[in-house]
């Protein structure tokens, strides 16, 4: 009895100890806005979501938390566009925090729901097969369309194309697509947009056998190297995201008022960005060889 009582006061603690864990901005909400054209961020303070309108129906980048859904609701209805029109539901990386809320937006919408090869049987799962164990699980998605690299998803004459870009995830998904900078679609420049799906290492992977412990995915190294080759071949005037902190999003919305939508058009923060977090990777490759 003591025991059970011990167990239960434990997974107590570590259920209160995961939600915690969870940043305030991941779920702060966040006054959606136009980036540029068709392109609305419906994110929160730094969980990234994105809303691509289209004639046909809009396209959603991003489920976030299980709690996100509500909050991207809000947003979208506060631009004026209806949750009901949401037709195709896509994802940067198979992790809880850009995933778990899913089930709910593709309940609610009806939403198709494409995923890149790598991270399908992650979604489809709910993270129980994620490489990386130690993070939390979340409601399993059925997985309309399988993506691979390079695969475009077209709606309403807006194309995106699908980049895989491996490592945070087996199918982590760099999305690129292009906007117009004028007032209609008719009119001013093309802009390349970019929204990185990740490029970290997180602290429970592996990239090399240690120790008689094998590396937390065969290809993870390769996987990586090809990451930051294929994301510095991007052009890239609009520099975005899975999470705001990666284009320092939250400093360029505070900017926006005096600056307007320009401040969303960062090709130097973008390369800059690339070559830290490729140098990141590199200083922890190198970390963890010598520790072997």
């Amino acid at each position: 009895m003591k025991t059970r009582i011990l167990l239960a006061l434990f997974l107590i603690v570590a259920a209160t100890n995961c939600f915690a864990a969870v940043p305030a901005e991941w779920t702060t909400p966040l006054a959606p806005f136009k980036i540029s054209g068709n392109l609305y961020y419906v994110g929160s303070r730094d969980l990234a979501a994105y809303l691509i309108v289209t004639p046909e129906g809009n396209i959603l980048i991003n489920a976030n938390l299980e709690s996100s859904p509500p909050q991207i609701r809000r947003s979208i209805e506060k631009l004026g566009f209806r949750w009901a029109d949401t037709k195709i539901l896509l994802s940067s990386q198979a992790h809880y925090d850009h995933a778990a809320g899913a089930v709910q937006i593709i309940k609610e919408t009806h939403a198709q729901y494409m995923v890149m090869d790598g991270d399908v049987d992650v979604i489809q799962s709910g993270g129980a097969t994620d490489f990386d164990p130690t993070l939390p699980h979340f409601a399993a998605a059925h997985v309309d369309r399988v993506l691979h690299d390079n695969d475009t998803v077209t709606l309403g004459g807006v194309t995106l194309t699908a980049h895989k870009t491996a490592g945070h995830t087996k199918g982590c998904t760099a999305w690129t697509l292009q906007t117009k900078d004028g007032q209609t679609h008719e009119n001013g420049r093309t802009l390349n947009v970019v929204i990185v799906g990740g490029w970290a290492v997180n602290p429970a992977v592996s990239l090399v056998a240690s120790h008689g412990k094998p590396a937390s995915y065969p290809d993870i190294v390769a996987d990586l190297d090809r990451t930051f080759a294929t994301l510095k071949a991007l052009p890239c005037d609009i520099f975005l995201g899975a999470h705001g902190s990666y284009f320092d999003m939250l400093a360029k919305f505070d900017r926006m008022p005096k600056e307007g939508l320009s401040v969303w058009i960062d090709p130097n923060g973008y390369r800059t960005a690339v070559l830290e977090h490729e140098a990141t990777f590199r200083k922890e490759l190198a970390k963890q060889q010598s520790n072997q």
